[in-house]
């Protein structure tokens, strides 16, 4: 198993050069979203006023991935990653932590375009290609 970030799942709709290069990661895995990236794809749709067209092909792609729900376990992990974070004089953006804190419970990867949001967090596993594609 491997969790996309939102930006994944975005390169991934649009198609085009990132979703490329991210799409061999995900292939033989069961690819799965936190439930934080379906509401951050929401959102997302609701500030470009995407039309309903659009809307159900947004809800369509959803069906490619396993949707990550809250537990207390995750919680739990939200609780203690933001407090690490916090101590170590580097917050973290609450969606992050979120989406974090689903893979940390899982044991299970993240394949991110943004790793500088995802550093020091004990027990997160990080996947990306951005090093490759940045100067």
């Amino acid at each position: 198993m491997i969790i996309l970030d939102t930006n994944i799942v975005s390169y991934l709709m649009r198609g085009g050069l990132l979703a490329e290069i991210y799409a061999p990661h995900i292939q033989g895995r069961i690819a799965a979203i936190s439930f934080i990236t379906v509401g951050e794809m929401y959102f997302g749709a609701e500030k470009c006023n995407w039309g309903q067209t659009k809307l159900r092909v947004l809800e369509k792609t959803f069906k490619n991935f396993v949707v990550i729900p809250y537990d207390h376990e995750i919680a739990r992990c939200y609780g203690k990653l933001v407090n690490e974070r916090q101590r170590s004089g580097k917050p973290i953006a609450p969606n992050d932590a979120w989406i974090a804190a689903c893979t940390v419970r899982h044991c299970v990867p993240l394949l991110t375009h943004n790793p500088k949001d995802f550093i020091g967090i004990s027990g997160l596993e990080i996947i990306t290609e951005k090093e490759l594609i940045t100067p």
